[in-house]
């Protein structure tokens, strides 16, 4: 059977499921076939077993329950960060530095992000009086406090140097979405590896604690269960600034995948970031 999934099309027979790229995205298929093919020699088990590349990822099919939408999602937030460590340390160094970076490493999303701040707050006027949250006090109050958040955090830009303190080099999925761990009732498995490749430690962290998955149906809280060097949790902090405004703008639309004032709550959560 098909299931369209926003980017690509599954197809299921029996235990093998057929993964196709249908919106374009370049290398999403070449990056999902070599994730796999890396985990299935460093960490076995990990995630779906590759079958076969065709244009498109034949591979195993995973069974358990995805942690998005889980009640009990945060009971195991500390075996998803148990996964997601033994993924970013599973590929050998000499190997790993063979692998193309990731899309959407720190320089590219910074420079989107301030894109974007720039953009909102030249486009300032023509947003008032536009439906963001609630009744119109509530959405003049939260279209200023989100200008805010902008103009803070373009500030912030101007002033961060990412550098390479506190990076620890690590295989990274690309995407912190709850929907892609599964519980099968043992471990937690991962899914979706279409954005994946070389990345850092605190970034990739950085990346599943600021998901809207992570919160907007209740707080799954996966760094207290991450051990880091305080050159690591300097770097996740701020790390967690970037993906926070990036969130901002994804979510600046109030779209029908998240509950209504979805977009108020990032804003509060930008500001907390920056004065963090």
């Amino acid at each position: 059977m098909g299931d369209l999934q926003w980017t690509h099309l599954i197809d299921i027979c029996g235990d093998v499921v057929t993964k196709r790229y249908i919106d374009g995205k370049e290398g999403g298929a070449e990056r999902e076939w070599r994730a796999l093919t890396l985990l299935a020699e460093h960490a076995p088990g990990l995630a779906p077993a590759p079958i076969a590349f065709d244009g498109g990822v034949v591979m195993s099919r995973v069974d358990g329950v995805p942690l998005r939408g889980m009640a009990a999602a945060a009971v195991h937030a500390g075996a998803l960060v148990e996964a997601v460590s033994t993924m970013h340390a599973a590929v050998p160094r000499a190997v790993l530095d063979q692998v193309p970076v990731r899309p959407w490493q720190v320089g590219m999303l910074g420079r989107q992000v301030r894109q974007w701040c720039e953009s909102w707050l030249a486009t300032r006027a023509d947003r008032e009086g536009g439906a963001v949250a609630g009744d119109q006090g509530d959405r003049a109050a939260v279209s200023a406090q989100a200008d805010r958040a902008v103009g803070e955090g373009l500030r912030w830009l101007d002033s961060w140097r990412p550098g390479e303190v506190g990076v620890t080099p690590a295989f990274g999925a690309g995407d912190g979405n709850l929907a892609n761990f599964l519980w099968d009732g043992t471990r937690v498995r991962i899914l979706d590896f279409e954005d994946s490749g070389r990345s850092d430690r605190a970034f990739e962290l950085a990346e599943l604690a600021e998901h809207v998955s992570m919160w907007v149906d209740g707080e799954v809280n996966v760094l207290r269960h991450a051990e880091l060097s305080s050159a690591e949790a300097a770097r996740l902090r701020e790390c967690r600034r970037l993906q926070a405004l990036t969130w901002l703008f994804l979510l600046s639309g109030e779209g029908p995948r998240n509950p209504p004032g979805t977009f108020a709550r990032q804003v509060e959560r930008v500001l907390a970031r920056l004065e963090g």
